[in-house]
């Protein structure tokens, strides 16, 4: 610990993400990532870009990209926010929104990136429990707050909310934002775009790293009234004015014209996470009912942290959290059928 940080960073407990290793021949099923490649236009517009255009800025605006997403989403462009990954979208919502003063309402188990930024930006916030069926309950999300942030479908349980549910949160709820985060929303939830026209306090963030494949290229984006995305941009502006750079703006507005590819590659990864839960609970899993790309299952009979060991140990990786209540059990990543093969396999020959 250096003697020039400054005291707000010495208590920070930073996210950790998961393992991104450097040895070949890994089944990596630990982080989210679709085990498709984006949709073939992608590539084309990587091939054939004009590397002399680096010298310059990209767009500050991302105005291709943002008009894409509207017409995409059949709103309006000025309901539109970029930004480097869902990530940094969501580090400017808790910045431009949720320091007035009484605690941000959010889940207790969830990406915990919501955690940090409240660290980070000095924000108190009031974790509110799952269900006993690890579900967010969002009748219990009364008190007074600053704002209520949830991620639909949730993570790291993949259970998904009704758009009725939220609704009623935000028919009751009318005074602060409500942030949804819909990282996985594409692989089997409702999207509470729908909403954004009715409900000015609502705000939704999206990813292309999920869904659309580009990882790599830390896309995210967000949605709700023009006055909240000014909010937004006024933050931008004050911290990163060129957040995109072209490449990545050229490659998520080519992977938006691919509808026909998006839904395949979607179903598939929909096709393998209902053939491997079943897989599963043939081995005497429990596999929570996940509406994202990965599953989250525990084992009666065996030690959640022994069995990631197990199959890393077989050059497969799945995610364990130590957090109390869920360190039980498993985050697998949807991958290909192949790759969900040998992890059964592997399993198979381990459980009895």
């Amino acid at each position: 610990m250096s003697k020039f940080w400054s005291p707000a960073i010495r208590s920070l407990v930073p996210y950790t993400p998961g393992e991104q290793p450097k040895v070949l021949n890994l089944i990596k099923l630990n982080t989210n990532e679709n085990p498709y490649p984006p949709a073939p236009g992608v590539t084309d517009v990587i091939r054939e870009f004009d590397t002399s255009r680096l010298r310059l800025y990209p767009d500050p605006d991302a105005s291709i990209l943002k008009q894409g997403l509207a017409e995409y989403h059949n709103i309006d462009k000025s309901q539109v926010f970029v930004g480097n990954g869902s990530d940094e979208v969501l580090a400017l919502a808790f910045m431009a929104f949720f320091r007035h003063g009484t605690p941000l309402l959010m889940p207790e188990t969830t990406y915990s990136f919501y955690e940090v930024y409240c660290d980070l930006f000095n924000i108190d916030a009031d974790k509110i429990p799952l269900n006993a069926n690890f579900e967010i309950n969002l009748d219990d999300y009364t008190s007074e707050n600053t704002g209520i942030i949830f991620a639909n479908p949730n993570a790291p349980t993949g259970i998904a909310i009704t758009l009725d549910e939220i609704e009623t949160l935000l028919k009751r709820n009318t005074e602060t934002l409500v942030l949804v985060d819909e990282a996985y929303v594409d692989f089997g939830a409702n999207s509470a775009i729908a909403l954004i026209n009715q409900y000015p306090n609502l705000l939704v963030s999206h990813t292309f790293s999920k869904s659309r494949s580009l990882a790599g290229m830390r896309v995210g984006c967000a949605f709700g009234h023009p006055d909240l995305i000014a909010g937004l941009e006024r933050v931008k502006n004050s911290f990163n004015s060129y957040p995109l750079d072209m490449l990545a703006i050229a490659s998520a507005t080519e992977s938006l014209k691919d509808e026909t590819y998006f839904q395949t590659t979607c179903r598939r990864i929909q096709s393998t996470r209902e053939q491997v839960s079943n897989e599963l609970n043939n081995l005497g899993f429990n596999v929570l009912p996940s509406a994202a790309n990965f599953i989250f299952a525990s084992h009666p009979n065996y030690d959640a942290k022994e069995l990631m060991q197990y199959l890393r140990d077989k050059n497969i990786l799945v995610r364990h959290f130590t957090r109390a209540g869920i360190d039980q059990f498993l985050r697998i990543t949807i991958g290909t059928d192949a790759e969900m093969s040998e992890l059964i396999t592997a399993l198979k020959t381990h459980i009895h």
